[in-house]
């Protein structure tokens, strides 16, 4: 950078579909101060996040892999980054981080690693743990900066990683986006539920960390008990074909919708009465931070950077992952019955988010953070 040029950012992200790390992204992007900052986006895969960036302007790149350490593609992005003459590298999330680093210490460019989640978990094999841990550890230890979303986050890093060393940034969301003030599409009337059922609400992907066929389970019970429940399930995923299995199996058509990732979640978010968030682990999830926004009613696990943000009864509704089926039942069975409650919840929810968890103030953080590199 020279005299007052603006301050030339590659974000990088895995894939330009939509998830936490994206939504954390886009979000980041569409607030950085512009007269300082100028944002270019690198992603790994096309997508809806692409399309939303270059709507707002921003310029972007997809060069296509599907793998961390993907070799064959690391001359293409360092062709790109010094055509660029980025300032600073930003990558978000692991396979983006694995696939920059060369370049950043090729082209002697400064690079933050933000772990929106680790790629080790408690549930693989310890061969593959092991390997991951190994990965993330090379990856932190040659990051200039490293940005943890979570304390959380933060201390699974150190458990595993004993050198690791972060700043805490949370997550941040959009709120005069998310918005229960706003005015909204009617989504029951699209999807054909009757507005006096209680809506139950699950937006993340079918993957085995997110347990949607747990809740599935779960509501099956509860629905029996209450029938004027309704589950709208949005998202895609390796678990979805039997999701869709276990629906057509148990009758439940008639009581549960699926549909695939929209764009429109704050429409969405405003139709539901309960969010819920039934993940094994969590970094700190933003999906569940724009229906806190939203002010809607919270059921989440009792997770890292899930218990950070919510407090069991106090904005939302902790269940446990080592009993979850029954936890899930007894919690949508006690909120599903209390309009009352529903409503103290959702009130301190969205209070939690305007206070802790905003996109003006997390990205802030992240401009100041720049400065200092720079």
């Amino acid at each position: 950078m020279q005299g007052d040029q603006k301050i030339r950012i590659l974000e990088c992200i895995r894939q330009g579909q939509i998830g936490g790390g994206e939504s954390h992204l886009l979000s980041l992007v569409e607030n950085l101060d512009r007269s300082e900052f100028e944002p270019i986006v690198l992603s790994f895969t096309d997508g809806p996040m692409i399309e939303r960036l270059r709507e707002l302007g921003v310029e972007t790149k997809v060069i296509h892999t599907l793998k961390p350490f993907d070799i064959t593609k690391w001359k293409q992005v360092k062709r790109f980054i010094s055509e660029k003459q980025v300032d600073i590298i930003h990558a978000h999330g692991t396979r983006a981080a694995s696939n920059v680093l060369w370049t950043s210490r090729s082209l002697q460019l400064p690079l933050i690693y933000t772990i929106h989640g680790w790629s080790f978990h408690e549930d693989q094999s310890l061969l593959v743990k092991k390997i991951r841990v190994m990965g993330e550890k090379y990856l932190t230890r040659k990051s200039d900066l490293n940005i943890s979303v979570s304390v959380s986050n933060q201390q699974s890093g150190k458990k595993y990683i004993p050198s690791f060393q972060s700043i805490v940034v949370n997550n941040g969301i959009d709120i005069t986006k998310f918005n229960s003030e706003n005015k909204f599409k009617d989504i029951r009337v699209e999807f054909g539920i009757a507005p006096e059922k209680i809506l139950l609400l699950f937006i993340a992907r079918f993957t085995f960390q997110k347990q949607p066929l747990s809740l599935i389970k779960a509501f099956k019970e509860a629905s029996l008990v209450n029938p004027d429940l309704h589950l709208l399930m949005v998202g895609d995923g390796e678990q979805k074909a039997e999701a869709e299995m276990i629906i057509r199996q148990e009758d439940l058509e008639n009581k549960i919708t699926l549909v695939p990732f929209r764009q429109d979640v704050p429409d969405i978010l405003a139709a539901a009465d309960i969010y819920l968030l039934p993940s094994l682990w969590e970094g700190l999830p933003i999906g569940l931070l724009e229906a806190m926004a939203m002010g809607k009613t919270i059921i989440a696990s009792n997770v890292d950077g899930t218990r950070e943000i919510i407090e069991h009864m106090q904005n939302g509704f902790l269940v446990n992952t080592g009993n979850l089926i029954p936890e899930l039942i007894q919690a949508i069975d006690q909120l599903s019955k209390n309009p009352d409650q529903r409503e103290q919840f959702g009130e301190k929810a969205k209070m939690t988010v305007r206070n802790r968890f905003n996109a003006s103030k997390m990205t802030k953080e992240i401009e100041s953070l720049y400065r200092d590199l720079i």
